[in-house]
């Protein structure tokens, strides 16, 4: 299970489209691997985020479609090179655009 940083949510960067629950989904793919959303969610064998399966995918698809998170297979998702950076507070997300 991923261990929540609250302290540095706050010296993250985040960008307006963002919700705290992106902040959790990227720290579990980071923490755990590749995840699918399901994994991720409340619905999952060890839930990490407590959110539910869709929403967690739909978050999923909007990290990707700005290059936070990369789609490894078809619902499987993992974390950029981007998105360590975003969490290690090396990357202002507000900087980024959504890729085509």
């Amino acid at each position: 299970m991923s261990t929540a940083h609250p302290a540095t949510d706050d010296m993250r960067q985040s960008a307006d489209w963002m919700t705290k629950a992106d902040d959790r989904i990227l720290e579990s793919i980071r923490d755990d691997g590749n995840l699918t959303p399901k994994a991720v969610s409340r619905e999952g064998m060890v839930p990490r985020v407590d959110i539910g399966r869709k929403w967690a995918g739909q978050r999923c698809r909007k990290l990707a479609e700005y290059g936070l998170l990369y789609m490894v297979d078809e619902g499987l998702y993992g974390i950029t090179e981007q998105g360590e950076a975003y969490l290690d507070e090396e990357l202002d997300a507000s900087t980024l655009e959504p890729e085509s």
